[in-house]
């Protein structure tokens, strides 16, 4: 007995196609995003899916080095990278191509990356990425810039009530240097910090001493920006860790400048996912539970201070309203050329008969032009549902 051919359509766990109507909505959605981009002066550029290996995972590359797919080059025999990040490339491209531009530079970017692995909550592979990259420039207004055009691409989306949650990777580190907290005593704490064990971060802290002692009340401090800047004010912080608070400081107040309405919060001591930020890191949630829909952060492109934000239009897709659906419009035999064009300048697509079994079921339009040519409505049960 031989085995039933594979099925065509199945693809690597991870893996989908993309429809109609979604693929349109999510290309018309990644465009909105990149002219936003670019009315604030972030310039586009288009770096190759594939990249040799120690170029690609050079600098803050190394940070997605274990979900980086790997192939052998049959031209050069060299090892080969498949990105799973595209801020890496985007500071390739900025060190390399572009070294010679005066800085600060804009730089926006769109397109597909890889992974090894999703996520139990996320699981697919290939995702699509959309952001901006401010390199050359450190100061808290750069910080702030970024996370404001951000947050002005998602309303541009039609994303209103997003909130902005700050944090600061570097804080806890500096805490844990300036009491000399090493080895195990230091991954335990961290472990504590990391799964918000309030009980344990005391415990711990209790037993480092020096500037540890701060961590709780840093850790109780998360919520609203206001709040946990007071608290950071009112702490007697080691010079490295006073620097960072005042900088985060400054970056809300040039977001509150920038953005209004914006909602903003800060956890002085969230590290979680940010292995190669410097300074300030941000993600942006959707309204309710629509979850992330950007992050980012400073960073260091090769040895120029950088910051960005990279926004996931999938995500985003999910958060905001569905649009109204396009109208596609049936042309027989004589349409007028000029009506037709008309119809499309005003945005609907319009199909015409090709072949004498061509309906407006079959071509599944939505509406057709009668004698007088006014637009009908074709009854939705007599045309042709999407296969999935």
């Amino acid at each position: 007995m031989t085995d039933d051919p594979p099925n065509p359509a199945l693809l690597p766990a991870g893996l989908s196609d993309v429809l109609p109507p979604e693929a349109e909505r999510e290309a018309m959605l990644v465009e909105i995003l990149a002219e936003t981009f670019a009315r604030h002066g972030y310039e586009r550029v288009k770096p190759p899916l594939l990249e040799f290996e120690d170029s690609l995972l050079a600098g803050s590359g190394a940070a997605v080095a274990e979900q980086t797919f790997r192939l052998m080059d049959p031209v050069s025999h060299r090892m080969m990278g498949l990105r799973a990040d595209t801020t890496p490339q985007v500071a390739r491209i900025a060190a390399t191509r572009l070294a010679r531009i005066p800085r600060p530079l804009r730089l926006s970017y769109a397109g597909q990356v890889l992974r090894v692995q999703g996520t139990q909550l996320a699981p697919a592979r290939q995702l699509p990425q959309a952001g901006i990259e401010l390199i050359g420039a450190e100061s808290a207004a750069a910080d702030a810039e970024v996370a404001a055009v951000a947050a002005e691409a998602l309303g541009a989306v039609g994303i209103l009530g997003a909130s902005l949650d700050i944090t600061l990777p570097r804080l806890a580190p500096a805490l844990l240097d300036a009491a000399g907290v090493e080895g195990e005593d230091r991954r335990r704490l961290a472990r504590a910090l990391d799964r918000k064990d309030a009980a344990a971060v005391a415990e711990h802290a209790g037993r480092a001493g020096g500037a540890a002692l701060l961590l709780p009340a840093l850790l109780a401090a998360a919520g609203p920006a206001e709040g946990a800047l007071a608290v950071l004010a009112e702490q007697d912080l080691p010079p490295a860790a006073r620097a960072i608070a005042d900088h985060a400081a400054a970056v809300v107040a040039a977001v509150r400048a920038a953005a209004p309405g914006l909602r903003i919060t800060l956890d002085p001591v969230e590290f979680r996912g940010f292995r190669y930020h410097t300074g300030v890191a941000f993600t942006i949630y959707g309204p309710g539970r629509v979850g992330e829909l950007a992050r980012g952060g400073r960073y260091l492109s090769g040895e120029e201070p950088a910051t960005g934000m990279t926004l996931y239009p999938d995500a985003v897709l999910r958060a905001v309203p569905a649009p109204a659906t396009r109208l596609r419009i049936f042309l027989g035999e004589g349409t007028d050329a000029a009506r037709a064009a008309a119809l499309r300048a005003e945005g609907h697509a319009t199909l015409a008969r090709l072949v004498p079994t061509d309906t407006a079921q079959s071509l599944r339009c939505t509406h057709e032009l009668d004698g007088a040519g006014r637009l009908v409505p074709v009854v939705e049960s007599e045309r042709w549902p999407m296969s999935r």
